[in-house]
Parts: structure tokens; C-alpha cells; sequence
């Protein structure tokens, strides 16, 4: 194919072929669950891997991370199938082996440091990735999945595009590890795919799809800043401590001591407030033991108190913080950690400016940790009943311009991608599925628990949050 310029950027594809399994698949065709099936209006997950240039030649290189593909595709055989509808309605994985999308791509004008010493993210990132804007639904008739390697001046990307209504993170990461694994050369994969199709997330329910499809339902082209912002492990250790040692007695003040002394004589008080201590201590030990706030949940915290402020909203606006949950572990029985699809939830938590605002970090990151704990086997089973009573695609977006939606995970191996030549140098991911207030978390590349979370707003609200001292007190000075 001849050379041609991509329209997010001036990325050069130079080449584009079908890559198919290494051995005829022979699964039957798995039926899209309550968690796909809504998916269906969203683009195409894109996400990928920036790594330093590999000493392989790029025209030694390509034929072995094809045939590596082919060979992973054998062990995940939905991903080179495509989307059918039956007669009734009902949509299927039909893993038929049509294959996968393969794009070699050039981009060598642009360096390393071109990607990632930027405050915000450049749009020639967004070159990095096929099936731009493309929604799930598409998959009735396009690839599953497209991989792209873009050649830079001094580094690769390899950049994965996968209909979002076959995959969430956890199966999508699952993949990429599994393709890393097979070029490396290992023989037993570590990994294995799960494909029963036996639980209460399959349903009898039938979305009805509109004639010509789902749409989107967010402006896919509003002005947009994104921006990675880099979160140390002991910056987080330092917001957790501070989120979960809020005082909460008296016992350290100085004039209740004094006070006590007055009234009942210094020799008694020593012991009353030893025992308090001591009492204190373990009810404290005891009550952060059963509700400690998380890591995660104390930078969604800052962050939801941050962009609040920034979008200057009336006290009585309601806003709202949507986090996607790993379902898997939730249900009893429990799915299998490598479920193939969708096992995903979104939990809303609901509160007005003013009380954003008004109360501390402590309070707004509690609000989000009763959500995450609330989020059980009973309450996973109810979301699904409700959509049964309503079939319908996920509204993705912010619709009444006080919504945050978190997504991905900084749990998800993301930098567990040895191709042979080392591990990557950063995570980028397209123009899929962003809007205003859509963040994506990410694992720090230096690992122990460091988080880059992926922001995306409105110009002016970004210039809010990037003047903000309280979120930018954690924030890593070096940029990612």
C-alpha cells in the first residue's frame, strides 16, 4: 500500500495487512454480556506502549512481533472475530478468524522526549493509534482489534486499538501481556484467557439498536487539554496519610490536659489519659483497619475537589464522580480473574459543590470509599437487573458539566510489556472516548506504588486545576 499521511497528525502509514491465527479457532460464538452490550456506543479502546528503539533492525522486526501476534491470537480467538447480530436481536462474538488489522507506520521527525518532557500531551500522540473515533458497534463489520507499530527518531510505540463491547481493561491488558510474553519466545503462558459464558452477567435481555447504530453520546470534537500528571509514591503516601490521620478526639490538646488537671489533681490525670491513649489506639487500629481510604480513592479525592474547584459552580450544583469497578472479585461465585469481556460497573457518587468544598479531603474521599465497599455481590446483581429492565448503551460524557468519570486502573501491568527489548518508557493512549472531566489511571513508571493519572478538560478548567496549590502540592515536579 502506498504511503499516506494519518489524519490525526503527520504520522506516514506505510504499510496495512491482515494478520490471522496461527490455528483455526474452535470457539463457539460468545454471546455479549450486560456489561458489553452497553459498550456498543463507545469508541474503540486505544492504548499503547512507548519503548526506546530496539537494536532489531525495524525489517527483522515487524515479521517477529507479526508472528507473534498470530500465535496469541490462537489463545484469544474473539479478538480476530467479528460482532453478529441473530434474528432475535442478540449480539455475538462470532470468533470466525477474520483476522486483525496490522498498521506499520513512520513518525521519525518525532523524538522520545517529544512525547513525554511536555506539560500537556501533544496530539501527534494520537497518530499512534488506528481506528481513530471508531465506535464498538462497527465491529460487526471491522476488525476486532488493530495494531499499529509507528517507528519514531529514537523509539517505537506500539499502539492497540480493540472494540470496547469485546474487552475492558483488565481482559485488554491480559492481551498485550500475552503478546509480549510469545515474542519474547515463552512457550507457557502465564495468563490463560477464561471464555464460560455461565454467569449473571449474561442475560436474556435484548438491547434494541438503533437503524444505523449507536452513536456516541459526548461531542467527540470539543476543545480539549490533556494532560499526565505524575503522582510519586511517597507524594501518595503523604495525601493517604493525611486523608486517614484526621483527628479524631481531643486527646492530644494541651488545654483539655490542663483543664482535667484542675478538676480532679495531677497524679489522677496521668493514668485517665494513659488509658485513654491506649483505648483510643486500638478503637482507631480497629476503625481504619475495616475503613482505611485507598491510595487511589485519596488522589480521586483531591482531584474531584480540585476540578470542582476550578469549574467555579453555585454551591447547590450537584456534581458528580463516576469509578469504573472490577466486578470479578465482587460476584459470589466469583469470576475467574482472567474473564474474557467486560466485567465492569460504574459507581456514581453524588454530592454538591458546596459540600465538595466546604468539607476536607477526608470527607470527599470517604464518600467515594462507602461507594467502593457498598459495591458487593447483591449490589453488582442490581445493576444488572436494572439494566435488564432497560436495556441500553452506557451514556458516556459529561452532560451537565460537573461530572468526572475515572477509568482504567493503576493496578492494570501496563509496563509488564518485555517484547525483547526492554520495558516501555511510557503509557499513551488516543482520541477514544475523551471528554471533559474523562481521566484515565495509569501505574507509575518507577512502580512501589506511584500513579500517573491521564486528565483531560476543558482548556480553562485545566488552567484551574494546574494553579491549584492543594492538588499541585502532590503533584511530581518532573514531567511525564
Amino acid at each position: 500500500m502506498p504511503c499516506q499521511i494519518s489524519s490525526n497528525s503527520s504520522t506516514n502509514i506505510i504499510s496495512k495487512s491482515t494478520i490471522f491465527p496461527a490455528t483455526d479457532s474452535t470457539l463457539s460464538d460468545l454471546k455479549l454480556s450486560v456489561s458489553d452490550l452497553p459498550m456498543l456506543s463507545c469508541h474503540y479502546i486505544q492504548k499503547g506502549n512507548l519503548f526506546t528503539k530496539p537494536q532489531v533492525p525495524i525489517p527483522e522486526l515487524l515479521p517477529l512481533i507479526k508472528r507473534a501476534l498470530s500465535h496469541t491470537l490462537t489463545h484469544f480467538p474473539p479478538l480476530a472475530g467479528r460482532l453478529t447480530t441473530d434474528v432475535d436481536g442478540y449480539v455475538y462474538i462470532s470468533c470466525n478468524d477474520a483476522g486483525v488489522e496490522f498498521v506499520h507506520a513512520s513518525a521519525t521527525h518525532l523524538f522520545i522526549n517529544d512525547v513525554v518532557d511536555t506539560i500537556h500531551v501533544p496530539d501527534s500522540v494520537k497518530g499512534f493509534f488506528t481506528f481513530d473515533r471508531t465506535v464498538s458497534y462497527d465491529g460487526h463489520f471491522r476488525p476486532l482489534l488493530a495494531v499499529q507499530v509507528t517507528e519514531l527518531n529514537d523509539g517505537i510505540f506500539i499502539g492497540f486499538s480493540v472494540n470496547h463491547a469485546v474487552v475492558d481493561g483488565t481482559s485488554l491488558w491480559n492481551f498485550i501481556n500475552t503478546l509480549a510474553e510469545v515474542c519474547r519466545g515463552t512457550k507457557c503462558l502465564s495468563k490463560k484467557p477464561c471464555f464460560s459464558r455461565d454467569s449473571v452477567l449474561i442475560s436474556s435481555a435484548c438491547l434494541k439498536v438503533p437503524e444505523g447504530g449507536p452513536k456516541v453520546t459526548f461531542d467527540e470534537h470539543a476543545p480539549l487539554t490533556e494532560r499526565v500528571f505524575r503522582f510519586s509514591k511517597e507524594s501518595i503516601t503523604k495525601l493517604k496519610n493525611r486523608i486517614n490521620n484526621k483527628k479524631k478526639t481531643c486527646y492530644n490538646n494541651t488545654e483539655v490536659v490542663n483543664e482535667v488537671e484542675l478538676i480532679i489533681g495531677e497524679d489522677k490525670v496521668s493514668t485517665l489519659i494513659g488509658n485513654w491513649l491506649k483505648n483510643a489506639s486500638v478503637f482507631d487500629q480497629e476503625k481504619s483497619k475495616d475503613r482505611e481510604i485507598s491510595s487511589f480513592q485519596s488522589l480521586c479525592a483531591l482531584l474531584w475537589r480540585a476540578v470542582t474547584r476550578a469549574r467555579n459552580f453555585p454551591s447547590n450544583k450537584e456534581t458528580t464522580f463516576r469509578m469504573a469497578v472490577n466486578c470479578r472479585h465482587r460476584l459470589t461465585p466469583e469470576l475467574e480473574s482472567f474473564y474474557f469481556g467486560n466485567a465492569i460497573q460504574s459507581i456514581p457518587t453524588y454530592a454538591t459543590a458546596g459540600d465538595v468544598l466546604s468539607h476536607d479531603l477526608h470527607w470527599c474521599a470517604e464518600q467515594l470509599n462507602k461507594n467502593v465497599l457498598s459495591h458487593d455481590d447483591k449490589m453488582v446483581r442490581r445493576f444488572v437487573r436494572n439494566w435488564e429492565n432497560d436495556p441500553k448503551c452506557f451514556p458516556l460524557g459529561n452532560f451537565d458539566g460537573a461530572m468526572l468519570t475515572m477509568g482504567s486502573s493503576p493496578r492494570f501491568p501496563m509496563f509488564d510489556n518485555d517484547f525483547g527489548w526492554g520495558k516501555p518508557v511510557a503509557v499513551r493512549s488516543g482520541w477514544a472516548n475523551k471528554f471533559d472531566g474523562k481521566i484515565s489511571a495509569f501505574p507509575g513508571r518507577e512502580g512501589g506504588g506511584s500513579v500517573d493519572l491521564e486528565v483531560v478538560l476543558s482548556p480553562e478548567t485545566m488552567a484551574g486545576i494546574e494553579s491549584d496549590p492543594e492538588f499541585m502540592e502532590y503533584v511530581s515536579s518532573d514531567v511525564c
